[in-house]
This record gives structure tokens, sequence and C-alpha cells, in this order.
């Protein structure tokens, strides 16, 4: 299953995708490529888990997009890893996240 993600988010990366991590259940880096500080993989697992404290009865993994300014975070847990990818957004992919 990890390494189906891992895959899924490094074949599947979009022109404003600046970077994306893969981190374990113990919020260690797996793998990261591009802009992106291994170092958040910790923070991003432990965002993850909290989020997913919300609706514990849930069968869909949540997906967690945090924004600031042109830029945007989103963070997934799919059971034993969670990615998170960092993105940068330009004006086309801006207008159409808010169009």
């Amino acid at each position: 299953q990890e390494y189906g993600l891992i895959t899924l988010i490094f074949s599947s990366a979009r022109p404003d995708t600046v970077g994306a991590l893969v981190a374990n259940r113990q919020g260690l880096c797996l793998v990261a490529k591009g802009d992106i500080d291994p170092n958040v993989s910790g923070i991003g697992m432990a965002i993850a888990q909290q989020v997913a404290k919300l609706e514990p009865n849930s069968t869909v993994p949540a997906t967690i997009c945090l924004y600031s300014g042109n830029k945007r975070c989103v963070i997934r847990n799919e059971g034993r890893v969670t990615a998170v990818i960092f993105k940068q957004l330009t004006a086309g992919s801006a207008a159409a996240t808010t169009g």
C-alpha cells in the first residue's frame, strides 16, 4: 500500500507541485522529492493523526489542505503512511481552485 501511494504521488506530480514526501507511522521520512524539508514529515504525520480523531469511524482517509498566500500544503494519511505535498499556486491554478 505505501509503495502505491509513493508511486502515485511522484508519477502524478503536477506543474504546481513544489515538493512531496511520504512519512511512516512514526513520522520518519521514507522518501522526499523536490523542494521540501524532510523534517516536516513528523509535523505532517501529527496533523494527520489529529484530524483522524475528528471522525474516528470514517473509512475514507481525510485530506487536509493548508493555505498561506499563494502556497498550499496537502496532507493525506493512507493507513501506514502519510503524504505531504507542497504546491505553489499560479494565477491559473488559483482561479481553478476558487472558481
